[in-house]
């Protein structure tokens, strides 16, 4: 890195942590187009890191997400909590950028100062995730976020790069998948630490349900089991029991 690239960096960094989010903005902008700059970044924020809950939301498409995240982040601002919201959208073929599709959904935040969101373009990430994410997340840890959201892109059996990236995992079905959640019981049915049933109004959300919870059971090598819990995000219903499954996941968390 030259001599002026690396001070410029530090100048972003001090204005980072004193709570500049134009640049947060400009550094998350900075290591989505150089991750060599990016790893150089959280080196140097390492020694403030790990205050935030870093909480993956991922699914099938359509399943509710970004109303989910928009719910939760209401709760946690009531709390309140700062919360930072990377939103991984796919790539425009046009521009390369992200499509905003989430961060348009989450459009009544924006005004809010103690939340950030960042929408991101998968470029050329695996698993829903954008390659930067990780280091999105490490600035907003360091900018003072108590909950980081990462919205996975609808992710299908295999994909589960959101596992390594956060601290607690939130799988959203809904019912409409119907026999199909028989289908995943292998990846990222895996990894989840709280299992969602949105869209909870409709009329099979019960019977999905029960068959997480068998599946779960079936699962070898499960200490614990993950709670379900049935929420219908438009709603508004069920968002509160899921926040509290999220806190007391990190509660045990901090125990370890």
């Amino acid at each position: 890195m030259s001599t002026q690239r690396a001070a410029g960096m530090n100048k972003l960094i001090h204005e980072l942590l004193q709570g500049d989010r134009h640049a947060a903005s400009r550094l998350i902008s900075m290591v989505e187009n150089d991750r060599a700059f990016g790893r150089a970044v959280v080196d140097r924020l390492k020694p403030r890191l790990g205050t935030a809950q870093k909480v993956g939301i991922t699914g099938p498409p359509g399943s509710g997400k970004s109303t989910l995240i928009n719910e939760l982040t209401g709760l946690l601002r009531k709390k309140r909590k700062r919360v930072g919201v990377i939103a991984i959208d796919p790539t425009s073929p046009v521009t390369g950028g992200a499509l905003l599709g989430d961060r348009i959904r989450m459009h009544g935040l924006f005004r809010d100062t103690g939340v950030f969101i960042r929408s991101m373009a998968t470029r050329k990430g695996t698993g829903g995730l954008a390659p930067a994410a990780g280091y999105a997340a490490a600035i907003l840890d360091a900018l003072g976020m108590d909950v980081i959201f990462i919205e996975t892109t609808g992710v299908g059996q295999s994909e589960i790069a959101v596992r390594d990236a956060v601290h607690t995992v939130v799988v959203v079905v809904t019912p409409d998948l119907g026999d199909d959640i028989q289908l995943m019981k292998a990846g990222i049915m895996e990894i989840g630490d709280i299992f969602v049933v949105n869209k909870g109004d409709l009329t099979n959300a019960g019977r999905t349900a029960r068959d997480l919870k068998s599946m779960i059971r079936m699962q070898p090598g499960r200490e614990k089991r993950p709670p379900v819990v049935v929420t219908a995000a438009s709603e508004g219903r069920g968002i509160s029991r899921l926040l509290e499954e999220i806190e007391k996941k990190r509660s045990l968390l901090s125990q370890e």
